[in-house]
């Protein structure tokens, strides 16, 4: 095998479906998968108070050069594929960026309302800048700017409505082919999952697959988190602009 991987950095806010597109590409055989690797490194330098702290604090780097160095080594296993599952409001202003040049990098969008709705229902407070969509976009333009053209986008919601094309036209648009176990995988928890799945991955361990959207009006949601979303959304629409199309 390889020793120089594929390395496509997945990058999405939370409350988005990325557990599950990491279930995706971990169910190929030629892919290994990092998830967040910069969770640590991020609650060591805010200080903010999230589920399962002292656990993840213990469980990665806190220094982010240390963390950009693992990323950039061969895959576990030598695998020819290195997925890495990225939260963007991780990714703090003294947290170095130059690395994303060795990285395929895939924006992962979802709608802001759908986004907050999903996000309250794990902590009650909810800012603008915990949904990450802000340096999303950041690091959209920057990428763009690298490449000289807009990077792959896919949105959440065009995934679960048509999860075969979707995934065939991402696997296109990196590079890779198309593997048809990229739309199932055994329920439960993986050695791969963070520590803090007990907090976070619920619905995901039980999950088999990409579930269709139920036909439900999102949750009503209070002043404050409608404000929320309506700031994101125009950081949503600019990066929507350049979604792939389902084929």
């Amino acid at each position: 095998m390889s020793s120089s991987p594929l390395r496509i950095a997945m990058w999405s806010g939370p409350r988005n479906i990325s557990t599950a597109m990491m279930r995706a590409f971990e169910n190929r055989p030629d892919t290994a998968v990092e998830d967040e690797p910069f969770y640590a490194a991020y609650l060591a330098l805010t200080g903010l108070d999230h589920p399962m702290r002292d656990d993840v604090l213990k469980s990665q780097p806190v220094d982010w050069r240390v963390v950009v160095a693992g990323l950039l080594c061969p895959a576990p296993d030598n695998a020819p594929i290195f997925y890495q599952k990225h939260m963007t409001h991780h990714m703090l202003p003294e947290i170095g960026t130059d690395w994303l040049a060795a990285c395929c990098n895939v924006f992962l969008i979802r709608r802001p309302d759908d986004v907050v709705a999903s996000y309250s229902a794990k902590r009650a407070d909810v800012a603008l800048v915990d949904i990450g969509v802000v340096r999303q976009a950041e690091l959209f333009d920057r990428e763009a700017q690298r490449l000289g053209r807009a990077p792959p986008v896919i949105d959440a919601s065009d995934v679960l409505a048509a999860p075969g094309p979707m995934l065939k036209a991402l696997c296109e648009a990196v590079g890779i082919p198309f593997s048809e176990r990229m739309l199932s995988w055994p329920s439960g928890r993986r050695a791969s999952d963070g520590v803090w799945a007990p907090a976070w991955y619920d619905q995901v361990e039980k999950s088999t697959g990409f579930v269709e959207p139920r036909a439900l009006d999102r949750p009503a949601t209070s002043p404050a988190l409608a404000s929320v979303a309506t700031a994101a959304r125009p950081y949503y629409e600019r990066l929507a602009r350049w979604k792939l199309a389902c084929p």
